[in-house]
């Protein structure tokens, strides 16, 4: 099957104008499958920006791109036009130092993160880890949203090994920096038993924030509201102080604002707010709330000249 004459050209035209570019599915702050949230994670650890194309949204660049390079897997990384390959590849390239040289950085820390593991934890580790193939040594990812997950994986003996309590954890080279002062404990209460992660790098958590302290700091102007119900909830009822409103036009400007900046997530009960809430904040934003009730709760308890729906 040949390429399109008019899609491959589409194609160069991307390439010519972005010296990095990462065919993926979703974007870099939303990725939409493992893979490309993989990439997203390695790229991310060695250069500040480069242009991502969601194949989920465009049908022909999606199959396009596999006949544009011979490579028949989504994401895909070009750089100055050429193709490097997928998410296996970016990762291998990141822990063997190739993608720091690829753009010119300097190489890789290897510094082995200190961590700290509780006496319990490290028993229920090596209890969970006695049955196991003995060839499998523990993994711990930390993604560019501080979400952690254990696997248990050949060495490949590019990883970064950090110790404690006689428990050896290997990183990648994206992770291990992410680590650095990570809290392993076993923790048991009434929601069950597990390993739980404190993770001093990790954004704080979102915070919920009632009507009445929106009003308040809306008053002292040191918050930014953003309203993310659709354009027909938010024509019927404005919420009637400066806002901004987040859809998909509006992201990339949101997603640049100051890390620092405080922002308040509004909707119509607090629901979808929160969800974009979690999202704002795992792009690294340290001051972010979700206002409670939404402005269902700012008109019965605070403006009840705006209408409820």
């Amino acid at each position: 099957m040949s390429l399109d004459p008019a899609l491959r050209s589409r194609i160069d035209s991307l390439l010519n104008q972005h010296r990095v570019v990462l065919f993926m599915k979703g974007t870099a702050s939303a990725p939409r499958c493992g893979f490309s949230a993989k990439a997203v994670g390695a790229l991310s650890a060695v250069v500040d920006a480069f242009h991502t194309v969601d194949v989920l949204a465009d049908a022909d660049i999606r199959e396009g791109i596999k006949l544009y390079g011979s490579w028949p897997t989504i994401p895909q990384l070009y750089v100055q036009g050429e193709l490097v390959g997928g998410s296996d590849i970016i990762e291998s390239m990141l822990n063997s130092g190739e993608l720091h040289a690829l753009f010119g950085v300097a190489a890789p820390d290897r510094t082995p993160p200190e961590i700290q593991i509780t006496p319990a934890a490290a028993d229920a580790i090596r209890s969970a880890m006695q049955s196991n193939d003995p060839s499998l040594v523990l993994h711990l990812g930390i993604d560019g949203r501080f979400n952690a997950q254990f696997q248990l994986k050949p060495v490949t003996g590019q990883e970064i090994v950090a110790e404690s309590q006689g428990i050896r954890v290997h990183f990648d080279l994206a992770s291990a920096p992410r680590a650095r002062g990570l809290e392993i404990d076993w923790v048991e209460d009434v929601r069950g038993a597990g390993l739980s992660i404190r993770n001093p790098n990790a954004p704080p958590a979102v915070q919920p924030l009632t009507v009445q302290a929106l009003a308040e700091r809306i008053a002292r102007n040191d918050i930014t509201v953003i309203d993310v119900r659709p354009d027909s909830d938010r024509g019927f009822a404005t919420f009637p102080h400066p806002h901004q409103v987040l859809n998909e036009d509006s992201a990339p400007q949101l997603e640049a604002l100051p890390k620092d900046q405080a922002l308040a997530f509004l909707c119509h009960h607090g629901i979808s707010s929160a969800q974009a809430a979690a999202h704002f904040r795992g792009l690294g934003f340290r001051e972010v709330f979700n206002v409670e009730g939404g402005i269902e709760a700012w008109s019965q308890q605070i403006d009840r000249s705006v209408p409820r729906y």
